[in-house]
């Protein structure tokens, strides 16, 4: 069937939003050499704004060319759940009293290994936390890991070079490490259900190999900057300070639980957001500033990518249709890295008659590829905004993060595809 007028016009913007994506960069330099409309280019610099400003441009042609009517029928359909959660998430994740647990628990862990302190916190914080994400979900282990590596490396002036290595391994390692259980990763979540995907499949299947990526990347990455990392001066300060009662603690962890296991119901967990924000102002001396405007940011590009991407199920359901397991891998693969890896394993859980090899190599293919660019995995631009202010201009270069992530990227290939 030929897509509709709205259908290619759809498919063209959401073309023209991967595209944006890559030239934010030149957007913040018009700023600087464009000072009366530095606002507009600002914005438009901005990587979490450019899903939800193309798709504000789709939503106005749908106003004027099928109606009011159709235009909030459309949006009405959309299942902003994921925008939502991942908002609630960071913001809660990101609060000093967890994050103080998070940094006390890496260095209890990175404190067994026999390593230099600076290396084994780096190993740890790029391993273990990743990995963390298989139960407290990805968005969660993605905000962890970026503030922990923030405050402990990123802030002392690292290198161009460790900055982007070291984000290329986060995002992949976070991508693949949520695949130990059906739950926490959004590609998983797309179809478990649906495929009857449980815990014990997931540990069998995928888990133990992307586990094994996990600590292969970080071991790398690790190594090939090992001595940078031994030459930098410990901070004086590990993370939040150490005066933050246990009760605090343990409150703000059944805030962070009680989101994570009603996720799939936003009535409940953004009830329990709201209650977090009371009880966080009723103990503002145990706090730092709540992460709102980046979570909002970020709600606000995943709700963009689900608004432009539910225009491109005419052309890519076909696409996945015709590939056969080998080449739906590598194509996955390859598609997660435009498109949301999550928006990829739903169209193809569409797809009727499939069997277990078309299953593995759609989930594999959309997690493996998930940390190649900043719109491939729904946690990836929560790490992009705490993390961007430490890179020149305020901006991660695209072709930088690719490069980076392609190695990490082969290792979970290797893992997925020969064993």
């Amino acid at each position: 069937m030929s897509p509709s007028t709205i259908e290619l016009i759809g498919a063209s913007l959401f073309a023209i939003a991967v595209l944006h994506t890559f030239s934010t960069k030149y957007f913040e330099r018009l700023a600087h050499t464009q000072p009366n409309h530095a606002g507009l280019w600002h914005l438009l610099g901005e990587v979490e704004a450019v899903f939800g400003f193309w798709a504000m441009v789709l939503v106005v042609f749908m106003f004027f060319m099928q109606g009011r009517e159709n235009a909030v029928h459309y949006l009405d359909t959309r299942d902003y759940k994921e925008p939502l959660f991942v908002f609630a998430i960071m913001v809660i994740a990101a609060s000093k009293p967890i994050l103080t647990l998070a940094a006390r628990t890496v260095r209890v862990l990175a404190g067994l290994l026999p390593f230099d302190k600076q290396v084994a916190y780096f190993i740890t914080a790029l391993s273990v936390v990743p990995l963390l994400g298989s139960f407290i979900t990805e968005p969660a282990a993605m905000t962890l890991a970026a503030f922990l590596l923030r405050d402990r490396f990123y802030s002392q002036g690292i290198s161009n070079r460790l900055k982007y290595a070291t984000l290329g391994a986060l995002f992949v390692n976070v991508s693949i490490g949520g695949t130990l259980t059906p739950f926490a990763a959004p590609p998983v979540l797309m179809v478990a259900t649906k495929w009857g995907f449980d815990m014990s499949f997931m540990l069998e299947t995928f888990g133990w190999k992307a586990a094994t990526a996990v600590f292969i990347n970080a071991t790398v990455v690790t190594l090939l900057f090992a001595k940078e990392l031994k030459a930098m001066a410990k901070p004086r300060t590990d993370g939040p300070k150490e005066d933050m009662p246990f009760w605090v603690i343990a409150s703000h962890l059944v805030f962070l639980t009680g989101v994570v296991v009603f996720s799939h119901h936003p009535s409940v967990f953004m009830g329990l957001f709201l209650f977090f924000l009371g009880y966080s102002s009723a103990y503002a001396r145990y706090q730092d500033r709540l992460i709102l405007k980046e979570g909002l940011m970020v709600a606000f590009f995943l709700a963009g990518l689900v608004t432009l991407g539910g225009m491109q199920s005419w052309w890519l359901q076909d696409v996945l249709k015709g590939m056969s397991p080998t080449v739906l891998y590598y194509g996955a693969t390859a598609l997660t890295a435009i498109t949301d890896n999550a928006a990829l394993t739903y169209l193809g859980s569409l797809v009727d008659g499939v069997d277990m090899s078309f299953k593995y190599a759609l989930v594999a293919g959309a997690v493996t590829g998930g940390g190649l660019t900043v719109i491939a995995n729904a946690p990836n631009p929560a790490g992009f905004a705490i993390l961007r202010g430490f890179f020149e201009d305020e901006a991660i270069n695209p072709l930088g993060l690719f490069v980076s992530a392609l190695g990490p990227t082969i290792v979970a290939i290797l893992m997925f595809q020969l064993f």
